[in-house]
């Protein structure tokens, strides 16, 4: 597990260093509880996202952040605390007394918050604190647009764009305090409205890097999240053969994002046939391991910080391959 441990000290600046992320990396209904152990497994650095919801115990009434994709709930969906610290602590701890900072982050953790509930924000918030040893902070700065280094620490945490979120983790923060979580680049989505459905896809997939996101980094607002439906019309479900012509939207996007200084994510690239699906989206999936790795290539290629799959195994093996090499 800690082959992988050496990394440059710029790999955590956008473009230095792809990292496998691993979507979805949880069990379903009871189910594919191995998920986070095979992540590991694969070697670092490594990217684990976690999808959280709120969840009121209908017999006591008591609320609880749990890792789960979507209702309907049970209530034996696990927590932060139980499932993903507990995998990852014993990689950070060693980590952390090796003291090579050339190495972090270790792993990054990336939030998929399925509501906006303030109080299930502050729980997170509250949690993440007890982690405070091992996570990568900044200090918060008076003018948002002044980026503060990061202090690196064995894990990175990442959210989404939410601006309920950047109130609890970033607005309520005083000056000089610790940011302890990362959001995501706000995106526009001014220019569809009005349009078909049929319309919007085709305008995700044309429509120029800057309409998309405009501002620039913040110390909260570093990272970038986009599906696959902005490179591929009608993303992987009406992927086809890849073209030239959409290797030059993927490097335009990314090139985009690495001008401003984000780091960049695609979500979600599956290739696998019926009989291999492990509890996987059938709307990520190219249909063929051949299909999904000429993506993975071209993300590779054109400096993708973020590339989520279901297929952990597969992509770092294929990030590990003659294929991969930059051509």
């Amino acid at each position: 597990m800690f082959t992988a441990l050496a990394i440059a000290q710029t790999a955590i600046l956008p473009g230095k260093t792809p990292l496998l992320d691993a979507h979805n990396c949880y069990p379903y209904e009871g189910r594919w509880e191995d998920r986070i152990d095979r992540a590991l497994s694969t070697g670092f650095p490594v990217a684990i996202e976690q999808d959280l919801a709120w969840y009121t115990d209908p017999k006591t009434g008591a609320h609880r952040s749990i890792i789960a994709h979507g209702e309907p709930f049970t209530g034996d969906e696990p927590i932060l605390r139980e499932y993903f610290f507990p995998h990852v602590l014993p990689a950070l701890e060693m980590a952390r007394r090796r003291g090579h900072k050339n190495e972090w982050p270790l792993v990054v953790l990336h939030f998929d918050f399925k509501d906006d509930i303030p109080e299930h924000i502050r729980a997170v918030w509250k949690l993440l604190g007890e982690y405070d040893t091992w996570i990568t902070t900044a200090p918060k700065t008076a003018n948002p647009a002044d980026i503060a280094p990061l202090d690196l620490k064995p894990l990175l945490v990442l959210t989404e764009e939410s601006d309920v979120q950047q109130k609890i983790f970033f607005d309520e923060i005083p000056v000089g305090g610790k940011l302890r979580v990362f959001g995501s680049a706000k995106v526009s989505r001014a220019f569809l409205e009005g349009l078909s459905k049929e319309q919007r896809v085709a305008a995700l997939a044309k429509v120029r890097p800057e309409q998309l996101v405009s501002q620039p980094p913040t110390n909260y607002r570093r990272w970038w999240n986009n599906s696959w439906y902005v490179v591929e019309r009608g993303g992987a479900s009406g992927g086809g053969a890849w073209t030239e012509e959409q290797n030059a939207r993927l490097k335009a996007l990314v090139d985009y994002a690495h001008k401003l200084k984000y780091w960049i994510r695609f979500y979600t690239l599956d290739g696998f046939k019926p009989a291999e699906n492990l509890g996987w989206d059938k709307d990520y999936n190219f249909g063929s391991l051949a299909a999904v790795q000429k993506r993975w290539r071209a993300a590779l290629d054109a400096g993708v910080d973020l590339i989520a799959t279901d297929q952990y195994e597969a992509l770092r093996e294929f990030m590990k391959s003659p294929q991969a090499a930059p051509h």
